[in-house]
């Protein structure tokens, strides 16, 4: 003889408003893998009352009978058969929320979104993938080359999580994360008349044929204040025709001008053509400084933090001028 194990009915309609419970799902589970109440309750550490009453709690939540009981043994009705199915993918998706969870808890672990300027990313990045495989071998960065101004829409619209590029930003919101300073070098062709020079004055940038980027990089912006400060008007001419920093020295490569660079960059750009040749300029320098920036009070502020002082420690051995 067959006893109900439930005092739910068949094609009763489940209570509005009630939900299954975390709890209540497990309870079931247990039983349906175990289909013995003893056993299940002590594989997942509840006692056989509580355990009965979950599973009925769950029975009258969904409205269904999951559940019948002979005198021998626990059976699943056609419904449990089921939804034990299903009860299971919501435990396993649960777990897998609960790991990610202990992850994103977990400093330096999980996705970092990092965005970099293009006259700061072939030259740092190096420096800073050894960084993030020697001592976060768990944090998935993900690079992302773009302008500043596509950096910093990224940035407070949540697609963007850190910044690598020039400052200052002086945008509400955003916090600065200093690193270094670097000073500009003034890239000539091998037979310019300031090559080689270590003491070229700033004035000297008032008359030169100089080749700059294009519109919207920041090198461009900061260029064309230093040019201000020396006492360029504004009325000399600047060709702008490169993209880039290495199409922008093989310009001057050709003696079409000359152009500045950021001091890390140099070795990279210039190495590679025997017609070009440097020039530093006497002290003071002009500078750049080149910080990470990210929001204010996210979230990771603290992991972010930390990250600005490692690599801090690891662009000192590179030819800049530390902060």
């Amino acid at each position: 003889m067959t006893h109900i194990y439930t005092g739910i009915h068949a094609g009763r309609t489940a209570p509005k408003g009630k939900q299954p419970t975390v709890a209540q799902l497990r309870a079931f589970a247990a039983v349906a893998e175990h289909l013995h109440f003893r056993d299940a309750a002590a594989a997942i550490g509840m006692s056989q009352p509580a355990l009965s009453g979950a599973v009925s709690a769950l029975e009258e939540a969904l409205g269904v009978q999951l559940l019948e009981r002979t005198t021998r043994k626990v059976l699943l009705s056609p419904a449990g058969e089921r939804l034990a199915v299903r009860a299971g993918a919501v435990l396993d998706a649960v777990g897998e929320l609960m790991d990610e969870a202990d992850a994103v808890r977990a400093p330096f672990t999980g996705v970092l979104r990092l965005g970099v300027i293009p006259t700061v990313a072939p030259y740092l990045l190096p420096t800073v993938l050894r960084l993030v495989h020697r001592e976060y071998p768990d944090l998935d960065l993900q690079v992302h080359e773009e302008q500043t101004s596509s950096l910093l829409d990224g940035l407070t619209a949540g697609r963007l999580d850190l910044l690598l590029l020039a400052v200052p930003l002086g945008m509400p919101g955003v916090e600065e994360l200093p690193l270094f300073e670097e000073e500009f070098v003034l890239v000539t062709p091998r037979e310019h008349w300031l090559a080689g020079r270590a003491d070229i004055p700033r004035d000297a940038l008032r008359e030169l044929d100089l080749l700059l980027l294009d519109e919207g990089h920041c090198l461009r912006d900061q260029t064309l204040d230093i040019c201000r400060e020396a006492g360029r008007a504004d009325g000399v001419p600047v060709t702008t025709t490169a993209a880039g920093l290495s199409t922008l020295v093989q310009l001057v490569a050709g003696g079409l001008g000359v152009t500045l660079l950021p001091r890390t960059a140099v070795r990279v750009e210039t190495g590679r053509n025997e017609q070009l040749a440097t020039a530093y300029f006497a002290e003071p320098a002009p500078m750049r400084r080149i910080a990470l920036a990210m929001r204010a009070g996210a979230a990771r502020q603290e992991e972010f933090t930390a990250f600005a002082a490692a690599l801090r420690e690891a662009v000192r051995p590179l030819p800049v001028w530390l902060a």
